[in-house]
């Protein structure tokens, strides 16, 4: 990467006071970009007056400095009854979504809903008759036959359950 270039700016250049009064730094160049040593302007490069001697670091303009520390963020834990409010929402949902699918589209919404439900009743969430029988009617009512419905239902159930013993934020 070469010089910084800095691009003149109808403004004033930017000097900005850090700290104690008596602490002016200029910081900015025209434009409001960081104006250093290697950097060129239109009047040419800029260079130090001094060598290269380099001052520490006050501890006052460190902490200005230093990014602020992330809050602290409590774990996902689910209120107890929010998770099953939850449940009963997704499983009416996925249901309607069932039942309104399109030829064509029909046994992969239903598969979908149910791989979807499952976690639920792993979880203790839904009481699996229940989702079978949501979704059982939301495949029939989009014209899937009964035993079509059961086979999807079972298998991807089966599935889901296997795959979703514990809750993502219990692990």
């Amino acid at each position: 990467m070469g010089p910084l270039q800095a691009v003149p700016h109808p403004e004033p250049d930017n000097t900005v006071t850090l700290g104690p009064k008596e602490a002016v730094l200029d910081t900015r160049g025209w434009g409001g970009y960081i104006v250093a040593a290697g950097s060129t302007t239109p009047t040419g490069a800029y260079e130090p007056l001094c060598g290269p001697e380099t001052a520490s670091l006050p501890s006052w303009l460190q902490s200005i400095l230093q990014p602020a520390p992330k809050a602290a963020v409590a774990p996902s834990v689910a209120v107890v009854g929010q998770s099953r409010r939850y449940a009963d929402v997704a499983l009416a949902t996925e249901a309607r979504n069932v039942a309104a699918a399109q030829v064509g589209e029909r046994e992969a919404a239903l598969f979908r809903a149910a791989r979807a439900l499952g976690r639920f009743v792993a979880w203790g969430d839904l009481p699996r008759h229940v989702v079978e029988q949501a979704l059982q009617e939301g495949g029939e009512a989009a014209g899937l036959s009964a035993s079509e419905c059961r086979s999807t239902l079972r298998s991807a159930l089966n599935w889901s359950i296997a795959h979703n013993q514990r809750r993502r934020d219990a692990a």
